[in-house]
């Protein structure tokens, strides 16, 4: 596993910290693979939306944008 030093803000730290003083993980490095892996998947999740947007966009079956369809998309999810 490669070692890293990195620093972080004081309001990040001590979140990190509370993490840890509530035995939610054991240590700083184990959180912070955990955020990276979550972001990871999400990051694939957006890609593959995009991805269906864009595919649907170039369909012709709609005249929609995917800045409008994605609006649509919200504003159906939240009523």
């Amino acid at each position: 596993m490669a070692r890293q030093s990195i620093s972080f803000t004081k309001p990040n730290d001590e979140w990190l910290k509370s993490q840890v003083d509530s035995q939610e993980y054991s240590s700083k490095s184990e959180l912070v693979n955990d955020l990276i892996r979550q972001a990871r998947n999400q990051q694939k999740e957006i890609d593959w939306i995009k991805a269906k947007l864009e595919k649907a966009e170039k369909s012709g079956f709609t005249n929609a944008t995917k800045e409008q369809i994605l609006a649509q998309s919200k504003s159906d999810l939240h009523g």
